[in-house]
């Protein structure tokens, strides 16, 4: 029956596939199938599945082929490839890898509002979060240290960036930022008092005091993978589970400031791989000098194009916490 139809209607069955997967699955159904999808027409028939799961390419696009050669905020034009389209997969399967969670941190403490994200709103989340790691890639590396973040050429620079989108945008990317964080403080770098309560829900029972802010050496359990994260807990005479900390409230938020600066994907490794303090902090030394005692900048350059827009920054912050603004507003 395929046979009979027209070469045009089978591109548009392609086209209304929702994923990449689903589109090579199609391929796979037959042989007329197969020759269409080979056809000239394979570079759209894979951008627009790219496009429904991935997207916005655009957006995409700017975040891949970013280079210090080139400011980031002009709008590159790229020429689609399937190479390209390749690293458009890549980095969109970090983002649908942070869609997913983005319901569990965003309802944190009131769950009983968690729900899942619209179409919408899941396009909105990649967009969102692609824009986020355009600007730690560009201003979020070894030639933006301390010392010259405040200097007004690099704050203009930065600003020019976020002047490219609207304040709601601007709400929606705070919003992912703001996910971000959450798994930073709870996965990546938890504070004492996280250590202290993951410690009590593993072994309720035990009357073991946690030794915190020790500087003693101490060896890793070998026994301890991702999958078994339980034993990371467990008191030793070669470990003390106090050691994972990463200081009280205060010395906390600074090092999760810290740490905002790395991008989406950085964040999402160490979450996957690195299983101790230990690992995160050989991690973060690996990205060099540069690093160290020097915070994010995308808050302070936000509160900048805010102002300039006369934006009032408190009324931004309130109607982003209490969902009128960001990426799942609240439902009325």
């Amino acid at each position: 029956m395929l046979d009979f139809l027209a070469s045009e209607l089978l591109v548009n069955v392609y086209l209304s596939c929702n994923s990449v997967s689903d589109t090579l699955n199609l391929a796979t159904t037959c042989h007329r199938l197969q020759s269409v999808y080979k056809s000239s027409r394979k570079l759209q028939i894979i951008s627009a599945a790219v496009e429904a799961e991935y997207g916005p390419l655009e957006d995409a696009a700017q975040l891949v082929t970013h280079n210090s050669s080139q400011p980031a905020h002009i709008i590159r034009d790229v020429p689609l490839s399937l190479a390209f389209l390749k690293q458009i997969i890549e980095v969109g399967r970090v983002a649908k890898r942070w869609e997913a969670i983005y319901p569990y941190k965003k309802w944190k403490e009131n769950f009983a509002d968690r729900r899942s994200l619209t179409a919408a709103e899941q396009y909105a989340f990649r967009r969102a979060l692609y824009r986020l790691w355009l600007y730690s890639k560009a201003f979020h590396n070894s030639a933006h240290s301390r010392f010259t973040r405040l200097h007004n050429p690099v704050v203009l620079e930065r600003a020019r960036l976020l002047h490219r989108w609207s304040t709601v945008e601007l709400a929606e990317i705070t919003d992912v930022r703001d996910v971000v964080r959450e798994v930073l403080k709870s996965s990546v770098c938890p504070s004492n008092g996280t250590i202290q309560r993951k410690f009590r829900k593993r072994f309720p029972d035990t009357n073991y005091q946690l030794l915190f802010n020790t500087h003693l050496n101490h060896t890793y359990p070998s026994t301890i993978t991702v999958d078994n994260m339980f034993a990371k807990y467990k008191p030793t005479p070669f470990y003390e589970p106090g050691c994972e900390g990463w200081g009280d409230d205060i010395s906390h938020y600074y090092v999760v400031e810290d740490m905002l600066k790395l991008d989406p994907g950085q964040v999402l490794w160490l979450k996957d791989n690195a299983v101790s303090k230990n690992q995160v902090e050989a991690y973060v030394k690996s990205l060099g000098e540069w690093f160290d005692n020097n915070g994010e900048t995308f808050g302070q350059t936000l509160e900048f194009v805010l102002n300039q827009r006369n934006d009032d920054v408190g009324e931004f912050m309130v109607a982003l916490m209490v969902g009128e603004l960001g990426v799942a507003q609240q439902e009325r």
